[in-house]
């Protein structure tokens, strides 16, 4: 059924062209960024103003996805399991080859993990359960917000309002409570064993084994009391089965002064001096011998190094020998989380291991919709407050071109044969800083490179559009350099898959507005 779900999906991309009608232009990235950077959202307003542009969003995740994987839909209709998490969660079962099926068929029943997600969802922060996004090799990369503290018993908007100091995140308000919950949670002396043992049945009926904790704090702490707490804290040791792994990693506060820098992440390095910071660094010894980093110097870390060390963590859990899955997390798992499952969704993604029949722009569109936009990422008020955490998750991916980061073991990235058709130089999608300024922010103009005639080995002429004429023509793959390393260039890195990472064909720059 699955199966069935994910080729209709794909099917009626094409359904008005076979019907004779034009067929249907499909949203792109301009749309997307237009839409992202004017309001969050939220699964309850799917319908309501500019429903329509989100729900083309929705649907254009969803063929995505189904390009590659038999996949079900976990319905949260109006955010009836959690307000800021996608109306159609996405359950990735198998890749749709037969080969993939028969070697890593699912063996979780979605009924089953449907009555998992509700009953443990109350256990996590906002009620951002433990939420399977990446399937790689059979194992389950998840993301979800950090374990709920004895704060929320007053409630989630009053929560809302100690968590976040004010009226910042005003919509996770209180209609994410229901009476159940709240009975719950105001009659139940043995909350914590009941909730956090939910969350642990679904931790591990999705192989779940290690959780990668990115938060400073053991606990969150607002107004003198502990709003949110953590697995590596929990007193009963209730999470003493799975390696918790400790990465603390700034929030999105630092990344104003990254943009106060001017997006200058080399030789910026976080204090770690500072009162609330309590979580050290601990990640078990034999997971460590493999990377050849010495961990005990990552106060020393610049932001660069500290994001490509983890990030090789990252990938070396989910590349190893085991069948275990992993989960990711930090407060709210709408900044940091999203970061570093962006990463891992491009890394795996650029040695062509996981949705590998994506081009460039796809890839990169699917990234932006439904691990940041979809999930909650409040990209207007970080823009407002000058955290460009998620611009910085883009302009990284430079820094990880080389093979160290890559997930092949036996051969090297480069050798791998071209996906069907190939790809040229204008398969990649590159937004760019206009000639005028030296801005490359998102809280800058933006333009878009559009190619009108791409071919296989010449470049086609290209021209700037404003957002106002986004949805003239579609969004097509372009370039403005040969077919050789462009070194010199700056931003973010649109790899080309099955290229070889140490080749930089071409730098995407995400500069809406």
């Amino acid at each position: 059924m699955a199966g069935a779900r994910a080729a209709a999906a794909t099917a009626s991309a094409g359904s008005s062209a076979s019907s004779g009608n034009p067929p249907r232009q499909e949203p792109g990235l301009g749309e997307l960024l237009e839409e992202f950077s004017r309001t969050q959202y939220r699964a309850k307003d799917g319908s309501g103003t500019g429903g329509s542009k989100v729900e083309r969003i929705e649907k254009r995740c969803l063929e995505l996805f189904g390009r590659d994987y038999c996949f079900s839909v976990i319905p949260n209709t109006n955010g009836d399991i959690c307000g800021h998490y996608p109306r159609h969660i996405v359950f990735l079962e198998y890749e749709s080859s037969e080969k993939e099926k028969d070697t890593f068929e699912s063996t979780v029943q979605v009924s089953k993990l449907q009555d998992l997600i509700h009953r443990s969802k109350m256990a996590r922060c906002r009620g951002r359960f433990v939420c399977p996004v990446i399937l790689f090799k059979g194992k389950h990369i998840c993301r979800s917000a950090t374990l709920a503290g004895w704060g929320e018993l007053y409630g989630r908007s009053g929560y809302n309002y100690f968590f976040s100091g004010g009226a910042d995140d005003a919509w996770a308000d209180a209609e994410d409570v229901t009476e159940e919950d709240c009975a719950l949670r105001s009659g139940d002396t043995h909350l914590f064993d009941k909730v956090r043992g939910y969350d642990i049945k679904l931790l591990r009926y999705l192989s779940v084994k290690y959780i990668c904790d990115l938060m400073v704090e053991n606990k969150k702490v607002k107004f003198g009391m502990n709003v949110t707490s953590s697995e590596k804290v929990d007193k009963a040791q209730r999470y003493a089965d799975f390696t918790l792994l400790s990465i603390p990693y700034p929030g999105c506060e630092f990344f104003k002064e990254y943009k106060d820098r001017d997006y200058m992440a080399e030789g910026l390095i976080f204090n770690w001096k500072q009162d609330y910071v309590d979580a050290p660094l601990s990640i078990p010894d034999f997971l460590t011998h493999s990377l050849n980093i010495d961990w005990s110097q990552y106060q020393c870390w610049d932001l660069v190094q500290q994001t490509q060390n983890y990030l090789k963590l990252l990938l070396s859990l989910v590349n190893s020998d085991d069948d275990s899955g992993l989960l990711v997390h930090c407060i709210s798992g709408w900044d940091r989380t999203p970061l570093f499952i962006s990463l891992l969704r491009l890394s795996l993604w650029a040695d062509g291991l996981i949705h590998t029949s994506l081009k460039p722009a796809e890839i990169l569109y699917l990234t932006v919709a439904y691990d940041w936009f979809l999930f909650g990422h409040m990209l207007v008020d970080r823009l407002s407050k000058g955290e460009e955490i998620f611009f910085f998750c883009f302009n990284f991916l430079k820094h990880i071109t080389s093979e160290e980061f890559s997930a092949l073991k036996t051969q090297r990235r480069k050798s791998l044969p071209a996906r069907d058709g190939g790809f040229t130089l204008e398969d990649i999608c590159m937004l760019r800083r206009k000639d005028r300024g030296s801005t490359t922010s998102l809280g800058s103009d933006f333009s878009l490179v559009m190619e009108s005639s791409p071919g296989a080995t010449g470049i086609g002429p290209s021209r700037s559009v404003d957002s106002g004429s986004l949805e003239e023509e579609p969004l097509i793959l372009s370039t403005e350099c040969p077919l050789e390393p462009a070194t010199t260039l700056r931003g973010p890195l649109a790899f080309l898959p099955g290229a070889g990472r140490s080749q930089v064909f071409q730098l995407l720059i995400l500069k809406p507005f």
